[in-house]
C-alpha cells in the first residue's frame, strides 16, 4: 500500500459495549494483536464512540470518535444513513467493519467481517429482534468490496442469505488467544480460586436459545446416568436469552484469559450443544487448553474441530451426554482427544489471520 494514503480505519466500537465480552470482542482484540505483531500497526487508525469509555488500543495510533445522533430503534439504521459523512471527514484509505454497521455510501473501499448470519440462518421468533436490528446492514453486505468470512460455513451463508458475490468473499479463520494454553496446576488452582474440587463438565459462552440450554441440562443428566460423577459449570455472560434457572449448574460469569485457561485446563470435557455457530471459538479455546470437546455436528463446527472433537448428531442431547460420559470414564480416550485438540488448535493463530486480512486489504489498495 502506498505510504501517502490514509490509514486503514478499523471500527472498534464493539469493544465499548456488551459485545466486548463476547465473540466479536475476542475477534477484535485478537486481530489487532495479530496486525501489530506482523508489523501492520502503524497503518491502523481506530473508530470509536467519543462519548464512551475508550477501549485499550495500541498507543500512538489515530483514534477518531463519533457520537450517537439517533436514539431508540433508529440506532440500528444510523450507520447506514450517516457513517459515510464521518468517513468523508476522516478520509481513510479503507474502512473495516467487524459487524453489520455499514454505510450506505463510502468514499473508500469497505471491508466487513461476517461472523455469522444466525438471525436468518437459524431463524425462529426469538431472532426477530436481531433480524430487525441488523436488517439495514444485511442489505448492504453485497455492496462491500470485500467480505471476510470467519469460516467456510459463514461464507456460504453470506452468499445464500446475504446475496454476496462469491468473488468478493475471503475466508479468514479466527485465531486463539496465546494466553489460552494448558495449565499444569489447573486443578489445584481451580480449587483455590473457585472451590472446584469435583470433576466437572464446562460450557463456555452466552446461553442464548440457539445454545440449547435444555439440551445442555439433558446431556449433563445423561452423562451422570452413565456413571460419570461430574458437576456442570457455566462460564461466560448469561446473555439476554438465558434461562433464569439452570438447576444444579454453577455459574462463574465472564472469565478473562488466565481464568478461562485454568477452568478449561481443569475440566473433564467441554459440553457444547450449540445448534449454530459462525466459527465456534469456545471449541477452539478448549482444545488449545487441552480440554476434550463434545459438540453437535452442524454449521462451522466440523470445519473448526475436524477430527479432534467428538461430534454427535445435531440436537441429540442424549448422544452428547453419552459421549461426555465416555470421555470422563475413559482416561485413555480423553488423553487422545487432548493431544489431538492441542495439535488442531495450533493451526489457528491471530498472526495467520492478520496476514490473510492484510492480503485482503492490499487487494483493494493496489
Amino acid at each position: 500500500m502506498a505510504k501517502d494514503r490514509g490509514p486503514v480505519l478499523l471500527d472498534v466500537r464493539p469493544l465499548q459495549g456488551p459485545t466486548a465480552a463476547r465473540g466479536i470482542g475476542s475477534y477484535l482484540r485478537g486481530l489487532i494483536g495479530g496486525l501489530v505483531e506482523v508489523g501492520f500497526g502503524d497503518r491502523l487508525a481506530f473508530l470509536t464512540f467519543a462519548d464512551r469509555e475508550p477501549p485499550a488500543l495500541p498507543a500512538g495510533r489515530p483514534v477518531h470518535g463519533v457520537r450517537r445522533r439517533w436514539h431508540g430503534q433508529l440506532r440500528a439504521y444510523e450507520d447506514a444513513a450517516v457513517l459515510g459523512f464521518d468517513l468523508d471527514r476522516i478520509r481513510p484509505s479503507l474502512y473495516h467493519a467487524v459487524d453489520f454497521n455499514l454505510p450506505r455510501r463510502a468514499p473508500c473501499p469497505v471491508v466487513v467481517t461476517v461472523h455469522d448470519l444466525i438471525p436468518w440462518a437459524f431463524g425462529g421468533p426469538r431472532m426477530l429482534g436481531e433480524r430487525l436490528r441488523f436488517w439495514a446492514g444485511k442489505r448492504l453486505l453485497g455492496r462491500a468490496e470485500l467480505v471476510l468470512a470467519v469460516s467456510e460455513s459463514s461464507a456460504a451463508d453470506a452468499i445464500r442469505l446475504g446475496r454476496v458475490s462469491p468473488n468478493r468473499i475471503k475466508v479468514v479463520h479466527e485465531g486463539v488467544d496465546p494466553a489460552l494454553n494448558p495449565r499444569a496446576d489447573a486443578r489445584a488452582e481451580a480449587a483455590r480460586r473457585w472451590g472446584l474440587r469435583r470433576p466437572y463438565l464446562v460450557f463456555v459462552g452466552a446461553l442464548d436459545a440457539r445454545k440449547d440450554p435444555r439440551g445442555l441440562l439433558r446431556a449433563w443428566q445423561v452423562a451422570r446416568e452413565s456413571g460419570a460423577d461430574v458437576d456442570l459449570l457455566l462460564a461466560g455472560e448469561a446473555g439476554p436469552q438465558a434461562p433464569r434457572e439452570m438447576p444444579g449448574a454453577r455459574r462463574l460469569g465472564h472469565l478473562d484469559g488466565d481464568e478461562l485457561a485454568v477452568v478449561l485446563s481443569a475440566a473433564s470435557c467441554l459440553l457444547f450443544p450449540s445448534r449454530y455457530e459462525g466459527f465456534g471459538l469456545p471449541v477452539l479455546e478448549a482444545m488449545a487448553c487441552g480440554c476434550p470437546v463434545v459438540a453437535y455436528r452442524n454449521s462451522s463446527l466440523p470445519e473448526i474441530a475436524g477430527e479432534a472433537a467428538v461430534l454427535v448428531a445435531d440436537g441429540d442431547a442424549d448422544a452428547l451426554g453419552r459421549a461426555a460420559g465416555e470421555i470422563v470414564l475413559d482416561a485413555r480416550r480423553a488423553g487422545r482427544l487432548r493431544e489431538a485438540g492441542l495439535r488442531r488448535a495450533q493451526r489457528f493463530t491471530w498472526r495467520k489471520a492478520a496476514r490473510a486480512t492484510i492480503s485482503g486489504y492490499r487487494s483493494l489498495l493496489k
